[in-house]
């Protein structure tokens, strides 16, 4: 790391404590001194070779993002009913077997009928 990094990440602490060392300020203030640290430490971090690694990377995320299909309407609502149907066959058998353990239990422990 070298010494940009080590200031972005100053900036950054220093905007997080101004925060609660003027704890006696309005929270507009406050806020408002987070962001300015925050925005120093990125400005700074961006003009390391690092950040603009990051940089690059969050816009290619970005760029891959757009080429998104998303499903239509109706793709969705299908796909939502499978789902729910799933979900009550899984209930339905879980709760068979549930039933037929407890069942088992209770012959097992001398309970049963």
């Amino acid at each position: 790391m070298n010494l940009k990094n080590y200031l972005s990440f100053l900036l950054l602490a220093a905007g997080i404590a101004g925060f609660y060392f003027l704890a006696e300020q309005p929270v507009v203030l406050r806020i408002l001194v987070v962001l300015i640290g925050i925005g120093a430490a990125f400005t700074v971090f961006w003009t390391t070779p690092q950040g603009k690694q990051a940089v690059g990377f969050f816009g290619d995320a970005i760029t891959e993002a757009k080429k998104v299909v998303w499903p239509t309407r109706k793709e969705t609502i299908q796909m939502t009913m499978v789902v729910f149907i799933f979900v009550v066959i899984a209930a339905i058998f879980l709760a068979l077997i549930d039933i037929g353990f407890s069942y088992i239990i209770n012959i097992l422990l001398g309970r049963g009928n």
